[in-house]
């Protein structure tokens, strides 16, 4: 359960995919990423990347397969690549630990922070109205977090004619999505895209 304290807030409980693998070193402390598969309500499961320190895994052994309940917060940064940059979404995990294999899966974030986009608002073919808005969330050290998020129905409405700069608490799941991406006239490859879905916001004063 969150406490809502922090102005970026996550929780998931699922099973972990492989093992993991180095990402980066700060003051000689090594940090690692694996993925995590958080099944949905519905048959689909997110898979989600979790980015632990070496020293939070200690003690977890093998981590594949294992159910796992991980609280952190979810955090962007940019991977400089030769045609441009692309925005990295990891959860960031502070605490991690084992639970049995019948606890449910889980998924729940809160963030409070700023617009940084105007929100792009769009109606399906099939009538449902979506909002795509990007979130800027302060975090310690002069740094902040942006996040993608995805409103829809009376979220998208209320979002749509908000302004950059609007300061918003959003409640919701994080979320993996894959997609197919052109990159030739004969060739197409699949990517994964990660953002939050949006179950509830607050307009903060």
């Amino acid at each position: 359960m969150l406490n809502y304290i922090d102005d970026n807030e996550a929780r998931i409980v699922g099973c972990a995919i492989g093992e993991p693998l180095y990402s980066h070193s700060v003051k000689e402390e090594n940090f690692l990423n694996f993925s995590v598969k958080v099944d949905r309500l519905s048959e689909n499961s997110d898979v989600l990347v979790v980015t632990a320190s070496e020293r939070l895994l200690e003690g977890l052994g093998n981590l594949e397969g294992k159910k796992l309940e991980i609280s952190g917060q979810f955090r962007s940064y940019n991977n400089y690549l030769p045609n441009g940059n692309k925005l990295i979404l990891t959860l960031f995990a502070k605490d991690i630990r084992e639970v049995e294999e019948d606890v449910l899966d889980e998924n729940e974030i809160y963030l409070n922070g700023y617009l940084c986009k105007t929100p792009v608002y769009r109606v399906t073919p099939f009538g449902r109205e979506i909002s795509d808005v990007l979130i800027a969330v302060n975090r310690a050290y002069n740094k902040s977090d942006y996040i993608p998020a995805i409103c829809w129905g009376r979220n998208a409405r209320l979002v749509k004619n908000l302004s950059v700069g609007q300061n918003i608490k959003i409640f919701g799941r994080m979320q993996s999505r894959q997609y197919q991406k052109k990159i030739s006239e004969d060739e197409t490859i699949t990517k994964t895209a990660y953002e939050v879905s949006v179950n509830r916001i607050e307009i903060a004063e």
